[in-house]
This record gives C-alpha cells, structure tokens and sequence, in this order.
C-alpha cells in the first residue's frame, strides 16, 4: 500500500545418553592428564573444561548467539540457534580419524567434518535433550568416545529490540547484516546498461521497477528446475506497485497533473509498473547477489498479455476494443500484496488501479445509470487520470486504453470497460518466462491488497483477501476442488490454478459483537438488490459475473462490516488463524459514533493535522480461527491481536494504548504481515509473525519499521471496553474482544528503515537463515535537484547531495549463520 502521493494525483523434552563398553574420553583424560597425553581437547578450552558434565547456560534471549560445546561437555540453548560441537586430537596426534554422530533426540543436519561440526536447534514444543557422540582413534587403533548433550528449549525472539531511528540506512539488530539486493533500474537482460538513476534511462521492460512491494522466493536446484527446498537459489518475484515519478525524469515530469504528456515519458512510467522475475544466487556462505543475465528473468507490465479465467471470463462488462470476446486483456498495475499457490505460482494483486483511468466529464450522461453507480463505488471518477497517460498525443492504445470514457459506438470500440479488466488476482508461472499470466476472476475485483493461499489436504482451498480502502471488506474465496496434496508437485501449475481457483464461492465477512463471525456467500440470487441511497439509485445485479467484477455492491447489499483498511492476510502454518492488518482510518471513515467492535477506536494523534489527526490513525491487527479449522466453514472466532500506538504520546493511556506497547515495540499503521516458513524453526510450533508498516503518524519519532512477534492464539485476550473521544472532548464507549498484552517476550522491534520509506515485501529462504525485506520509495517527498534520501547508497557511506534514492531489497542474515529472529 502506498499512501497518497498528492504531485501525482495518485491515492499504497529429555533422552538417555547413549551407553558404550569403550574407555570413556572422560576416564581416559583423567588417566593421561598428568602425562600430558590428554587425546582430545576442545579447542580453547581447559581440559577441566573438557571433562565437565555441568549444563552451561544458554546465551541470553537478547543475543541470539549460537553456542559452541566441547566434546563431553553439556549446554543449553534454544531453538534456530546454531550449536557447533568440537573435540580435537592433542600432542601432535592431527591424523587421527574423529567423527560426530547424533544418538539421539530429534533427527538435525550436522555441517561440517571430523573433529567439528554445526546444526540448528530444531523447533521443540518443551525442552528436549539432543545426545552426540564424538569418535576417535588413539595411536594403537583404538576407538575413543566421548558424549554430549544439547538440551533444547522452545523458540524465542532472540535479538535487542532496535530503537527508533530517522537515519537514511536500514538498521538491523547488532549481529545480523545487511546486502542491499536488486534496485530500481537494475538490468534484466543481456545489453541492458547500467542503471544511471539521474532520470535518462528508459527501457523499463527490461529493468526492476519502481516501488517494490510484495516479493516471495521461489526455490531453484543447481540444475535450474523448481526446487521448494532450495536455500542458495532461487527467483525473486517483487510486485512494482507505484512511482517515485520525480526520479525517473532528469528533472522531473512534464504536466504530470493535468497533460498532454510526452510519450517517451509515459511509457517509462507504464513499464516501471507491474512485476519483476529476477534469479538470486548465494555464492557460498549466504553470500547473495543476483544474475542479471538469467534466462528467467522477466518484466510484466501495464502492457503485457493476460488471460481471464473463470465466470467472469467472457462477460460483456471485460469487452473492449482490444477483446472483444472479453477474455483477454494487457498488463497489470498498482500490484501491492501477493499470495503464493502451493503448487509453485504466484498471485499478484491488483490494489489501487482505479485512479489510473480518465473519464471525461461528460461520460456519465454517456452511460446507463447502473455503470455509472459502479464506476463511482469503485472510485473511477477523474478526469485526468493519475499520471494523465491517456492525453499523450498517440493513437497507440497503450495510452488511449487509460482513458475510460465511452466514445464509441459500443463498448468493442472503446475502452469503456478498461477499468473492469483491473483489480484482480492475476497468477503467474515465474519459472515459465513464456507463459500468459491468468486473471482469476472468481476471485473477486476490488482494491486487492493481499490473496493469502490456505491449503489444507482434504480441504477446500480457501484464498482470503482484504479490500484495501477505508470501511472495505474483507473476502474468502473458498474453492469448488477438495485439495489434493500430491497437486503441489504438479509441472502444470497454471492449470493447476485453473483447477483451484475457477470455481467456487467468494465470501464477505461480518464481524459480530461476541467474538464470532459469519461468511455470507456473494452468490447470483442470494444476494439482495443494493439499495438506494441519497442520490445513488438502487443496483440490481445482472448475472454472477455482475456480482464478481462489482463485489463491493454485492458486499453493500448483504451489510458485511466495513474495516479500517483491510491489507496484507497471513496465515498461521500451525493454527490456521488468519491475520489482517488494518492499517487506519479517519474521522469521516471512522468518526466516534461509527466505531464497532472490529473498528473500535476513535481517538487524535498530535504528529497529524487536525483534519485527520482523528479517526484510528495508528490502526490494529485483527485474527480470527475458523470454526472446526476449516477453510469452507461459515463462521469463525475473531479478537484483535494488537492495536497501533505510539508509546511516548500515549504509553499510559489504555484507551489508545491498548496493547500496552512500549518504545522497544509500538507501531503505527500495520500493512505487511508474514509467517515465517514453515520449513525451519521459525516458522513450527510457535511460529514468528512480521509486521511491517507504512506510518504518517510517528514519523516524526521514526522512520517505519519491521517488528518480529510470537503471537498467542484466538481468545487468549478478553472482552475490554474502550473509551474514545474526538476533537471536540465528547466521549463514547465501544465494547470490543482483545488478544492477550505485548510484552518484550513476544514483540520487538527488528528493523527501521531510510527516510521516508514504507517497509513492505518480505519472505525468507526455506532454511530460515535469509530474510528479504523490500524498501519502498524512500526520499518519496524529495525533488530531483533536492533528494530527501539518498539509500541505498546511504547504506555503504555517504553519498552526495544530489544521489537519488532507489526502491530496493535487502537480504538480512545472522552473522553467526543462525535462524532469522531466534
């Protein structure tokens, strides 16, 4: 999500030790100690040291250190940490044969050879010994041994929390690092040039684009074939939501607001939208850097050819005059959040399209009511366009197709209907750079923030996405298909979509007072007529395709409840709770008589003007788990998990601060949130949540940042009563259910980034030991000859004055090579 950019016009456990009828190394050593014919010992360490069996203490939960434990000795430590075991031949003896094996607890991956070795601690639900024995040949041939134990406990945030900071670098935990990956402008192709960044490039379908959002890691094996285990290859797949159009142009952009535009300009701008495909490689060592060159790499644009698929598919609301058929289209825009298929696709989402197109104003007399009232719902009301791309002097499509007006005889003359071929999940295939992305219309078209892919064998697929707009909806889509494992592994994972996500029924939430809510089906006949309101005229609706390409009437008619802007979902991969950040809201979206129990907040933030200071400017996270943890129920327990605050303004007052947050964890405006992989410690048991924001309201205190939490469960809260007031002193009360307080245990503070960024975008690789972040428009509100930032250039030093920022992805690794967080 990107905030409103106003130059443009734009609106973003214990075990037996295993037991030998060998000569202990312990017996040995005391026997030869006083010879100095010790044969093993650990490396810097005493040989008193070497012979204890004491438990040493884990390093503390703030560290996140890994521990390093001598042969025959014993230690502690906690899940995702790295725990390295050595024992090493003494007096000159270096040729002996030494071996580490495990004899038991839970099954790890020991690195390494001979006298030491390495693994991560595996996930535990309770604390759990881990038992090796360390082998070796004395000088007569014998076998020695010696045993250790490494006592388990559960995972923990294992880092100092950061602090706020207004710095133009990304700040990260003391022993983690940061590599600053693809940047706006980077290359994707062979003859590509270097990107210049003073405005002169062009050739954007062949370069990252600008303001990075969503991304997701897909895995590669050496061979270059999909691999979900790879750790140390993979693509990239980063969604290119919006501009910092100021810094594509050598000084600027010429009549940006109102046209005619150039047309070397606009298309610049067009292509830097949309998604990119670029290969990552780790060259050793997690070592990252990316392949410019790779055969997979790959831009999709504005411009690029798309297929619809599924019951709107065909629709004369998709015919225009470049499908008649209404079946085809070209390119994606203002992609945001993502959703991730299990069986090896990407779902990118359509957000904030609608401001794109230009209406002349006397369209409206030119059309039936009924599309009026729908063009008006969805926000298709300029008469410019943002960018005005459509008033460059061309009659290529590619820029007339961004004009909406209804000039031609039918809608196959025009692009009257343009705006309905955007706001879709669109699939795409990033390991086949010539496949035609799919739009799945049975999903839903609205301002598609996020498409989280809940699949669970034996289940309905459930898809659940929030509408990102003030008091929108949030959607589930819940497939026809009963999902079968063995699909994941299929090579056609295109029609592998086709199966799950063609046919089936979208769902709108309503949120009740006690804690439960109910699904109610968007289904042609079931739903109501919208009614009239003011001048608005009633909407009947049409067909099924009507219902789906128009959700958000359909979601009026049936009073779902509307959200303080519904982002980014994700799912818990152990519980199945879903999480959706709802990252504010105003006094007019939300004024103190028109809270509710999942909207309960109204209340003022001094850093905001008193035109928007009120309302919920600091928003909240809400979860809820589905009724007998199925994807097709119809009903589900919600609270919300946390609330937004800022700790120094309003760290007593349990009315805003309500969480209790303090200044190694508030936050504002929650938008990106994200499980770790279920594939490492992280990501079982108890798994880590991210919560990235995009704040205007405590950045006068802080850039925004990127928190690490290990949340409880639906209903590990109460009911609370907030008292709320609004600008003028009058109070209210609202009744809502809340998840259990932070405390520094399980929410810190991971990362902030530059000046001016949102931080949006984040996986990691399935190991754990890789985090990807992206930076988005940092120095968004300088100018060409005045940047407000200067990262990434920032990151390595200071560069000069006039240096523009880039949008970017970081890799963030533990220098001790160490699960992420933990």
């Amino acid at each position: 999500m990107t905030e409103g950019l106003p130059a443009n016009g734009y609106t973003d456990g214990d075990v037996d030790t295993n037991s030998t009828t060998e000569r202990s190394l312990e017996s040995m050593a005391a026997e030869r100690y006083s010879r100095r014919q010790a044969l093993f010992r650990g490396a810097g360490a005493t040989t008193m040291a070497f012979m204890g069996t004491a438990v040493l203490a884990a390093c503390g939960d703030d560290d996140g250190e890994g521990v390093a434990v001598t042969a025959g000795a014993n230690a502690a430590t906690s899940a995702g940490r790295v725990v390295t075991l050595t024992g090493s031949p003494a007096n000159g003896y270096a040729g002996f044969d030494t071996a580490w094996a495990q004899t038991s607890g839970p099954d790890v991956e020991l690195t390494g050879s001979g006298s030491s070795v390495s693994f991560i601690a595996p996930a535990v639900s309770a604390a759990t010994d881990l038992v090796f024995t360390f082998s070796a040949k004395d000088v007569v041939g014998k076998t020695r041994t010696a045993t250790t134990t490494i006592r388990v406990s559960p995972a923990v945030l294992g880092f100092a929390a950061v602090p706020h900071s207004l710095a133009d670098t990304v700040k990260v935990p003391s022993g983690y690092s940061v590599t600053v990956m693809t940047r706006l402008g980077d290359p994707l192709a062979t003859g590509v040039s270097a990107y210049a960044n003073d405005g002169t490039d062009d050739n954007f379908a062949q370069r990252i684009g600008d303001h990075g959002d969503a991304l997701h890691f897909f895995g590669l094996s050496a061979a270059g074939a999909r691999d979900e285990t790879s750790s140390t290859r993979g693509l990239m797949v980063q969604n290119h939501e919006n501009l910092n159009v100021q810094y594509l142009h050598p000084n600027g952009p010429t009549n940006v607001s109102t046209g005619p535009r150039p047309a070397a300009e606009a298309l610049k701008e067009i292509e830097a939208h949309g998604v990119s495909v670029s290969e990552y490689i780790d060259a050793g060592s997690r070592k990252w850097s990316y392949v410019p060159t790779s055969a997979f790499n790959r831009r999709i644009t504005p411009n690029t050819p798309m297929s619809f698929h599924g019951p709107a598919a065909g629709s004369t609301l998709l015919v225009t005059a470049y499908s008649a058929a209404g079946t085809a289209g070209r390119g994606t825009i203002n992609n945001c959040a993502n959703g991730i298929a299990p069986w090896g696709t990407n779902l990118t989402c359509e957000e904030n399209w609608a401001g794109y197109f230009r209406r002349v104003s006397t369209d409206n007399a030119a059309r039936p009511v009924r599309e009026v009232t729908a063009l008006a719902r969805y926000g298709v009301t300029s008469t410019v366009g943002s960018y005005a791309w459509s008033t460059v002097a061309s009659t290529d499509t590619i820029f007339t197709k961004w004009n909406a007006s209804a000039i031609g005889a039918a809608a196959s003359d025009d692009f009257r209907n343009e705006p309905n071929q955007y706001g879709w999940v669109v699939e795409i295939d990033p390991y086949d750079p010539t496949s035609t992305p799919r739009k799945r219309t049975a999903l839903g078209r609205f301002g598609h923030e996020g498409a989280f892919v809940r699949a669970v064998a034996g289940q309905k697929v459930g898809v659940y996405m929030g509408d990102d707009s003030r008091r929108e909806y949030l959607y589930k889509f819940v497939s026809t298909a009963t999902y079968v494992a063995a699909d994941a592994s299929t090579t056609s994972r295109l029609a592998m979509g086709d199966k799950y996500l063609d046919a089936g029924i979208l769902y709108v939430a309503k949120f009740g007072a006690d804690g439960t809510g109910q699904w109610l089906p968007l289904v042609f006949g079931s739903v109501p007529n919208r009614p009239a309101s003011g001048s608005t005229p009633e909407y009947v609706f049409a067909d099924q395709a009507d219902i789906l390409v128009n959700p958000r009437l359909a979601a009026d008619a049936l009073g779902a409840t509307p959200m303080d802007r519904p982002e980014w979902t994700a799912g818990n991969p152990v519980t199945g709770e879903i999480y959706l950040t709802l990252t504010n809201n105003n006094a007019a979206g939300r004024p103190l008589a028109g809270t509710d129990p999942a909207n309960p907040r109204h209340y003022g933030d001094p850093n905001l003007s008193a035109s928007t200071s009120y309302g919920n400017p600091n928003g909240h996270i809400v979860r809820l788990r589905e009724d007998g943890d199925n994807t097709a129920s119809l009903t589900f327990k919600w609270d919300i998990y946390l609330f937004g605050a800022d700790a120094t303004d309003y760290g007593s007052d349990a009315n805003v601060n309500v969480s209790g947050l303090t200044v190694d964890n508030d936050f504002s405006s929650p938008d990106g949130c994200y499980f770790s992989r279920s594939t490492n410690p992280a990501g079982q048991i108890n798994p880590v949540l991210w919560i990235e924001t995009d704040d205007g309201a405590m950045t006068d205190r802080t850039n925004c940042m990127l928190l690490a939490a290990i949340p409880g469960h639906v209903g590990d809260g109460g009911a609370k009563t907030i008292t709320n007031k609004d600008s003028a002193g009058a109070t209210a009360t609202q009744a809502t259910i809340v998840g259990a307080a932070a405390t520094a245990a399980n929410l810190r503070r991971f990362l902030v980034g530059p000046v001016q960024c949102e931080i949006t975008g984040i996986d990691m690789t399935p190991d754990g030991r890789t985090l990807f972040v992206g930076i988005q428009h940092p120095g968004e509100n300088g100018t060409p000859a005045a940047p407000s930032s200067h990262w990434p250039d920032s990151q390595a030093g200071s560069p000069a004055a006039t240096v523009r920022p880039r949008s970017a992805i970081v890799a963030i690794t533990k220098d001790d090579g160490g699960v992420i967080a933990l």
